[in-house]
């Protein structure tokens, strides 16, 4: 019996046994179930940063070109996905994300006035690429490539934010919801990359997103004003 791609027979059948599921019958089931979960939640991820960028009509504290570089991560993690044939569940939540990403890139610059050339330039390259990328019509192996430099553009989203919040021994207007769940995510998401037998390209990439983000929140936690404690409550 498959449901959303989760076969439950395996389960079912050694439930009706009165015998407790198989490795190999229980962690590919667990798989399936993390990886929609995920997805699910990462519909609102963002959500709390975006609200409170909104909330405080600020963003403080906050890379611009971390966003930036987030979502064309996540537009290559996307496209790359899609043309491997790699099921939903291993990668739904690049889609959500990105949407949310193009969200927070959008409201940063309208808090961050005036944004200079520079950036409406990167904006327009992005607007005329992407549908290229997430179409799938690059060669092959150029795809691969494009991919393999996605770790060093995650990496270098990050990098920015972690810096900054260094600088300033702070972290703005972060959200440390946003954080959390970014970094619970990420984890989960090695753990299904490798029982999906995503490609190594697929699993490096969550295994630095973990880190990544686990230093951020290492960061918020680090950094957290007394006063902000009353706040964290409310995102």
């Amino acid at each position: 019996m498959d449901y959303l791609g989760i076969n439950i027979g395996c389960v079912t059948g050694s439930l009706q046994d009165g015998k407790f599921p198989e490795k190999d019958c229980l962690l590919p089931l667990l798989s399936k179930v993390l990886g929609y979960l995920i997805v699910s939640l990462s519909t609102t991820v963002k959500l709390p940063q975006i609200l409170k960028i909104l909330k405080h009509r600020s963003a403080s504290g906050i890379s611009a070109t971390t966003f930036e570089l987030e979502v064309v991560a996540a537009t290559i993690g996307l496209g790359y996905s899609i043309q491997k044939g790699i099921p939903f569940s291993a990668y739904g939540e690049l889609f959500f994300i990105l949407i949310q990403g193009l969200i927070l890139v959008a409201i940063t610059y309208y808090y961050s006035q005036p944004v200079g050339t520079a950036t409406w330039i990167r904006a327009l390259l992005y607007c005329a690429i992407a549908p290229t990328i997430l179409a799938g019509q690059i060669n092959p192996v150029l795809f691969e490539t494009i991919y393999a430099c996605q770790h060093i553009t995650f990496l270098s989203a990050r990098i920015p934010q972690i810096w900054k919040n260094f600088k300033n021994k702070s972290t703005g207007q972060l959200s440390f919801l946003t954080c959390l769940m970014s970094f619970g995510g990420a984890m989960v998401r090695v753990f299904t990359s490798i029982q999906e037998k995503a490609p190594t390209n697929v699993v490096m990439g969550s295994t630095m997103g973990a880190l990544m983000n686990g230093i951020v929140l290492s960061q918020m936690i680090l950094y957290r004003k007394p006063e902000d404690k009353k706040e964290k409550k409310d995102e």
